[in-house]
């Protein structure tokens, strides 16, 4: 009878062991899982961080396109005034003097 008590005891203590070591394990995974969550959701908010950086990128390239040529038809325009203009003609010195 002892002997079969003592197997016993043995064998609880082996099984308390055996649980505490899965808890262990479990607890461990958990922390894993939560830290892949943490670092796909932060990929994830990078992501839509760089759209939105690169849609904002885009927005910025038309806008300086649309400028450039603003500013050509407003420089052929002040070169034409200019032109029309008889105070920015140039004084032909040796057509005058004939």
């Amino acid at each position: 009878y002892r002997s079969r008590k003592r197997y016993s005891k043995a064998e609880g203590a082996s099984t308390t062991m055996m649980n505490a070591d899965m808890d262990a394990v479990e607890a461990e995974n958990q922390v894993e899982l939560e830290e892949k969550t943490r670092l796909i959701n932060q990929v994830l908010e990078l992501q839509h961080t760089l759209e939105d950086l690169s849609a904002r990128v885009d927005a910025v390239k038309e806008e300086n396109l649309k400028l450039k040529s603003e500013n050509q038809v407003l420089g052929q325009y002040i070169e034409n005034l200019m032109s029309a203009s008889s105070v920015f003609q140039t004084t032909d010195t040796k057509s005058k003097r004939k």
